[in-house]
């Protein structure tokens, strides 16, 4: 029995730091894709934080199939359109209209 226990409590422990180190690693991913791209530092960390906290992890992985320069919050609002995802589509146009304004830290 206490054998099972010492198994579970490991396999909880390993499940809950792949699950918040993903987060992590996916902010870290589409902060440096956006500045890259082009935008401020400060709009970029903005909005990847706000994008992870909202978006899923299937969701962030479609988002990293858009491809080009995008250096306007409104050019990355286009590209996210071409993904097809209501919700990412949502969560992108207001982080980048808050980013940007700067009504979002």
């Amino acid at each position: 029995m206490l054998r099972f226990l010492k198994s579970a409590l490991v396999l909880v422990g390993l499940v809950a730091v792949l699950s918040f180190g993903v987060h992590l690693y996916a902010g870290w991913r589409l902060r440096t894709a956006l500045v890259e791209a082009g935008m401020s530092d400060r709009v970029a960390t903005c909005m990847s934080k706000r994008m992870v906290k909202r978006l899923g992890i299937l969701q962030l992985i479609k988002l990293q199939k858009l491809e080009g320069d995008k250096k306007t919050p409104g050019a990355w609002v286009r590209g996210v359109k071409a993904v097809n995802d209501s919700q990412a589509i949502l969560v992108t146009t207001s982080s980048a209209a808050l980013c940007k304004t700067g009504l979002a830290r």
